[in-house]
């Protein structure tokens, strides 16, 4: 019989309940010890549709954006490299990481450019803290999608020019041969 107060779901809940959020946790576990950078952002304020827009924009870069319960987000963070970051999830927090170091970072400044709503608190790049200035100092770094294009251009460059070196001397061959041909032709 109950004295007042409220009362418990029925205990099948309870269990589904705490199972639900074991899982969640050892996800967000998985998806921090493998982020190369992690952004916590307050989005007071932002409505469904901002957050799905804002939430796309970083899936089409290759990153993810996730709301948590702060207590759930401290658990997932113990042991590993960005547990540092359990103080930045204060009030209404979002969270968004990649695997690439400045995915994550490019994709919330970005957005927060835009929206005056979503203001980024910091975050962690491994066992390294970011403020808010940290966050956006990565996100003008170039992505490694992009270090790579300027790494294969700066490769290619050369190689052009060894070939040009290379068959500079056969085609000058070639044309003090056609100009003895037309001489010899010409006599």
């Amino acid at each position: 019989m109950s004295t007042g107060g409220s009362q418990d779901p029925p205990n099948g809940e309870k269990e589904v309940d705490r199972a639900e959020k074991r899982e969640f946790v050892a996800s967000m576990h998985a998806a921090f010890s493998g982020a190369g950078a992690i952004v916590v952002a307050h989005y007071t304020g932002l409505t469904v549709s901002e957050i799905s827009a804002f939430r796309a924009k970083v899936k089409e870069a290759g990153g993810t954006v996730r709301v948590a319960k702060n207590r759930l987000a401290k658990i997932a963070l113990q042991g590993t490299s960005a547990a540092h970051a359990a103080d930045l999830f204060r009030g209404q927090t979002l969270i968004c990481y990649s695997a690439d170091p400045v995915t994550a970072p490019k994709a919330a400044v970005d957005f927060a450019r835009t929206n005056d709503k979503l203001v980024i608190i910091g975050g962690a790049m491994g066992a390294t803290s970011l403020d808010q200035d940290g966050v956006k100092a990565l996100a003008s770094l170039p992505s490694l999608d992009e270090l790579r294009a300027r790494l294969v251009g700066m490769i290619q460059t050369p190689a052009t020019r060894v070939a040009q070196v290379v068959n500079a001397p056969a085609a000058q061959l070639a044309r003090v041969f056609g100009a003895y041909a037309r001489k010899d032709e010409a006599a």
